[in-house]
């Protein structure tokens, strides 16, 4: 499975940001998605995920500005992470992950596919 993250940057303290994930659809019919970020020196730390049904669920950090979606279209699938209000502490590594199911999971460990991180960088 071939997951795609991109969408990050160098942006302002309150600016908005989107992030999009690109995933082959064709591996499996059901799937869970999150968003994870990590923060130079520290680990990894889950930010969002979204299920099969459309549930969603946050990280307290980021409840309020950030929205996690999901587009289907025939043969990939597009998860989105628009982030709003951005601040400093959201600079990291944000990396998508999939994995077959239904899902709404927090825990890195129950995620299969991984994309390639992208760098958002919240100037203050």
């Amino acid at each position: 499975v071939q997951l795609q993250a991109f969408g990050g940057g160098l942006v302002q303290a309150g600016a908005s940001l989107r992030l999009s994930c690109a995933a082959s659809r064709r591996t499996f019919s059901a799937y869970g998605t999150g968003w994870f970020r990590q923060a130079p020196g520290k680990e990894r730390e889950f930010v969002a995920a979204i299920n099969w049904s459309g549930s969603t669920d946050y990280a307290d950090s980021v409840k309020g500005r950030f929205i996690i979606s999901r587009e289907n279209a025939k043969i990939t699938v597009l998860v989105y992470l628009q982030m709003n209000d951005l601040k400093p502490e959201d600079t990291a590594i944000y990396s998508c992950a999939a994995t077959p199911g239904y899902g709404l999971l927090r825990n890195e460990n129950e995620y299969s596919y991984w994309g390639q991180g992208t760098l958002v960088t919240v100037s203050s």
